[in-house]
């Protein structure tokens, strides 16, 4: 397992950490596992908030195991998170990095009493062309894996080295699905995205804002960061922006 994982050294588990009434509930992005939002977490419970990760199906084994899964599995395994973090805290967010951003909305889109969504590169549209997706398509049955063109090589990120084409499809297919929906999400939500992101479309914060029912609603333009920006030099602040969303979220 650990050949097909970069960083396998780092403590890709899911886990719960318990502590005040409110939880959040964090998601991994396509191909990541928790390390990915563990930095962040870490920051959530120091502030005495209870705090959730559960790793997707497909992730954290092989990359040939993404192939087997569709997003509604990685639904599936959400909700299952939202329900147990729901029974311990009195109001739950719910958020997450690339895929993880979608899938936070996509819960949100169906659970009303979500206090609040935080997108952190949300990949509800990829930076992909149209003669792009057609070939992603095509390709889909006959090729199970593509290398990532420049690499996840940051030293907290952990993950597969290559891109599952079928999991890419699904995650194609999990954003055409949240799109159609957004009008149904009336929480506050924050979306942060990255300057130098080249992974996602850069209208997608401006896609959300503008398709969701929220009256408190807000994009953040990291400038320096790019794509993994939960781990990238600006997540301090985006740790202050989101303690100070959560804050304000909590007393409407």
């Amino acid at each position: 397992m650990e050949e097909s994982l970069q960083n396998p050294h780092l403590d890709g588990a899911p886990f719960f950490w318990e502590a005040g009434p409110t939880g959040v509930l964090l998601l991994h992005g396509l191909t990541a596992t928790p390390a990915e939002v563990r930095l962040l977490a870490q920051d959530l419970y120091a502030a005495g908030h209870t705090v959730m990760a559960p790793l997707l199906p497909g992730h954290g084994t092989q990359p040939e195991d993404l192939n087997e899964v569709r997003w509604r599995d990685w639904a599936w395994e959400v909700e299952q998170a939202y329900h147990l973090l729901a029974t311990h805290c009195d109001r739950v967010f719910v958020g997450g990095e690339s895929t993880g951003g979608v899938l936070a909305l996509h819960l949100a889109a169906k659970y009303a009493e979500i206090a609040g969504v935080l997108c952190y590169a949300p990949a509800i549209q990829l930076a992909l062309p149209m003669s792009q997706m057609v070939r992603l398509y095509a390709a889909a049955p006959l090729i199970e894996a593509l290398p990532k063109e420049s690499g996840d090589n940051n030293p907290f990120w952990q993950g597969y080295k290559v891109n599952p084409l079928w999991a890419v499809v699904e995650l194609v297919r999990l954003g055409r699905e949240v799109r159609r929906n957004l009008d149904q999400i009336r929480q506050p939500v924050l979306v942060v995205q990255g300057r130098h992101d080249q992974t996602i479309d850069p209208d997608c914060g401006q896609i959300i804002l503008d398709g969701i029912s929220s009256t408190v609603k807000e994009l953040v333009w990291m400038e320096r960061s790019a794509h993994i920006i939960l781990l990238e030099e600006q997540r301090d602040e985006i740790t202050r922006l989101t303690l100070d969303f959560m804050a304000r979220a909590s007393q409407l």
